[in-house]
């Protein structure tokens, strides 16, 4: 494994079927690279993609086998969506990772992007729908304001409180991540990159003139380091002093009559909900029924975690009384279903819930990038992000703005 590349067996999966060995250059030494990159989740993986087809000589690390389920980047469903309530100042990005996400596509020969529209469903003057609005009229977004009875008869499972109107996101609907890491990776591979799976990371160290990075396996040196791990993101980078809380997230799949046709993608989009919860407003999210049935959760409502490493990994049974209390009033039959499938996925979150996108602020000479607390909204992204990374490990900038994602920003 340590002289060779993972090469992946069939379109979608992440099992390989050989280690083919690297032919290094008579000049190079065989753990000297351009860049290294640490972490092989959404954006790690995008990242060593990009910088691979642009023809660096990439190393990529990760603790955990392909395809495992101990981090964020995992599963079959993740949301996008392009009149980002957050903030308009996504959209450009959005866009771009849209465009990407059909590159990848095409490189890769996979479905991966699915538009099948989005609701974004709340009080008529809340966070939710005011935010929407605000990005789709800045950006000339294409949606649709609906009401209750408007909804009902489009999408007849959703049932809308007096006061609670739906924005319709037409280009939302759901990536597969698992699909897509694997896409990343096997095309990164192709290009060249070495991939290194099983292989934690125990420290590294940078200088003026070159990184230096220590594993259970070896060690490697380059002259740029990408720090994407995710939840261990507290440890890797610590001494970037950035207030990161990582959060125990629950999901759920349900599953009604399978009869049920209101819930198949032809009539349930994607959706976000805000609602009003004991503690003030909560969201809930959800997606159609999938072949592992129809999931849905409630956001930023899990337990804080100090160790990735040994948080909690089964689910009882009385954890998913909050979301079904989300969903009794929206989705009355989806709320009473039966949970058929239960997960643990990990949220790094940083105070404003904004991502980190950065040259690393103790190693300010440009070799070190830390990337994307994603505050549980990154996935998206990925392919745009692992884009701009490259781009700071080339030429020192991107062509967006990442000044709202300084890791500075909280000193």
């Amino acid at each position: 494994m340590q002289d060779g590349r993972w090469q992946y067996s069939h379109v979608g999966a992440y099992a390989f079927v050989s280690i083919v060995p690297r032919i290094e250059s008579m000049t190079t030494p065989r753990n000297r690279f351009d860049v290294i990159v640490v972490g092989l989740g959404a954006m790690g993986s995008a990242t060593a993609y990009h910088l691979a087809l642009r023809g660096r000589r990439v190393l990529g690390l990760d603790r955990w086998s392909p395809g495992h389920t101990f981090g964020s980047s995992h599963g079959d469903s993740r949301i996008i969506r392009e009149a980002y309530f957050e903030h308009p100042m996504y959209v450009p990005i959005l866009r771009r990772a849209y465009d990407l996400w059909r590159e990848l596509e095409v490189r890769s020969g996979e479905a991966l992007l699915h538009e099948i529209g989005g609701l974004m469903i709340g009080p008529r003057d809340g966070e939710l729908v005011t935010g929407t609005l605000r990005s789709a009229a800045e950006f000339g977004i294409g949606h649709d304001v609906l009401s209750a009875a408007e909804v009902r008869a489009r999408y007849p499972a959703f049932h809308l409180r007096p006061g609670e109107v739906a924005v319709l996101d037409r280009r939302s609907g759901y990536l597969d991540p698992d699909r897509c890491n694997a896409a990343h990776l096997r095309v990164a591979a192709a290009a060249g990159a070495t991939l290194r799976f099983d292989e934690p990371v125990s420290s590294w160290s940078a200088t003026d003139d070159e990184v230096r990075v220590e594993t259970n396996g070896g060690s490697y040196a380059a002259d740029h380091l990408v720090l994407c791990g995710g939840a261990r993101m507290p440890q890797l980078a610590a001494d970037a002093r950035l207030p990161l809380v990582v959060e125990r997230q629950l999901l759920f799949w349900l599953e009604p009559d399978a009869s049920d046709a209101r819930f198949d993608r032809a009539t349930f989009p994607i959706y976000l909900y805000q609602y009003e919860a004991e503690s003030g407003f909560s969201w809930c999210y959800g997606f159609p029924r999938l072949p592992r049935g129809i999931k849905a959760a409630v956001m930023h409502q899990g337990d804080v975690v100090g160790d990735p490493d040994t948080v909690r990994r089964t689910v009882d049974d009385g954890e998913v009384a909050p979301l079904r209390r989300a969903l009794s009033s929206l989705l009355p039959d989806l709320a009473r279903a039966p949970v058929r499938e239960s997960a643990v996925c990990l949220f790094t979150n940083t105070p404003d819930l904004h991502f980190v996108i950065d040259v690393h602020p103790a190693h300010r000479g440009g070799r070190v990038i830390v990337s994307s607390a994603c505050s549980g909204h990154g996935y998206k992204f990925a392919s745009a992000i692992g884009e701009i990374q490259a781009d700071l490990v080339m030429v020192g900038r991107s062509r967006f703005d990442l000044r709202p994602f300084s890791a500075t920003r909280f000193a």
